[in-house]
């Protein structure tokens, strides 16, 4: 895995900048265009790195401020021919497919985790589904609702908040979930009362719902599932693998709870309604928590830049800039 780098600094912090990408092991190639950059003025340098030596490269150009002067982008390019990337892959350590960039998975989680319309109507549609499912006894329209539930964004963006102390980050993602879920439920609840008033179900539906009675029966699995679809849930977006995490959103009980909640409250089953709220909170504690475990994991195994080596680029940054 090959990913591409493009600097824009200026240029009197150009020959620092090109010197640490050109000396970093895993880098494939190296370009320099002097005075390319217009607005701001400065030069573009484009690097072409394994994609399990692309921290610790950012860990560098980070200490050298160049995400402040100037820019980075990153790309992933589907196909690179090239002996010296086969080469630069070789040499640098580790695995690409298990490489974390922080500032990847920062930027992703941080934009599922805004509250926006598109991700209130997704949540709104998955409880409803639910609901649905739920009065009707269909397991695929629950299963429907699992899918359609765009939840797992800010459970991810909170996690990254937790393991990076990003508490900005935090606070959006914790208003996503907290304005987003009690506002489905609601909704869920006036539609369940107005079915119910037109005779569109029973009011004894819930006691012969054989195949959403694992929804308000929370217990040890309940929690392992949590803690599995969490891992496998931050993982899959380390990774970039989005079918896995498409299969995570299937493994768990999150909407599906927050759907039986409001369908219980509405047709007054208050011990039912109980035992689903409980499972909402054991899937949701569950998720985030497993995910941090895997993101501090990844910070423990990682190869990170050396003190040394940071101390210097600050030296060569500070004679540069005089």
């Amino acid at each position: 895995m090959i990913v591409q780098l493009r600097i824009c600094v200026p240029s009197e912090l150009s020959a620092v900048t090109l010197d640490a990408c050109k000396e970093h092991t895993g880098t494939a190639e190296v370009a320099l265009f002097p005075g390319a950059s217009v607005s701001p003025p400065g030069d573009v340098i484009d690097v072409q790195v394994a994609r399990e030596a692309v921290e610790e490269l950012l860990e560098k150009l980070h200490v050298l401020k160049a995400q402040e002067v100037g820019s980075i982008a990153i790309s992933m390019p589907e196909l690179v021919l090239s002996r010296r990337a086969d080469k630069a892959e070789a040499s640098a350590p580790g695995d690409g497919a298990d490489a974390l960039i922080w500032d990847e998975v920062t930027r992703q989680t941080g934009e599922d985790s805004r509250l926006t319309w598109s991700y209130l109507a997704f949540l709104i549609l998955a409880t409803q589904l639910a609901a649905i499912g739920i009065v009707t006894n269909s397991t695929i329209a629950i299963v429907g609702a699992m899918a359609v539930g765009p939840e797992f964004g800010p459970l991810a963006a909170l996690a990254v908040a937790l393991a990076r102390r990003q508490w900005a980050l935090g606070r959006r993602a914790a208003l996503a979930l907290g304005v987003g879920f009690p506002l489905a439920m609601l909704l869920a609840a006036l539609t369940t009362w107005v079915s119910a008033a037109l005779g569109l179900f029973a009011d004894n539906t819930l006691d012969t719902g054989s195949a959403v009675e694992f929804i308000y029966h929370p217990g040890p699995y309940s929690l392992i599932v949590a803690v599995l679809a969490g891992t496998a849930g931050m993982l899959s977006v380390i990774s970039r693998r989005s079918a896995a995490l498409i299969g995570v959103f299937i493994s768990v009980t999150t909407v599906p709870a927050a759907g039986f909640v409001a369908v219980a409250l509405v047709l007054g089953e208050f011990e039912k309604a109980t035992g689903s709220a409980l499972q909402l909170a054991l899937n949701l504690m569950g998720i985030v928590a497993a995910a941090v475990l895997v993101l501090v994991f990844y910070r423990l195994v990682s190869r990170r830049l050396p003190e040394a080596a940071a101390r210097r680029l600050r030296w060569q940054l500070t004679r540069t800039r005089g």
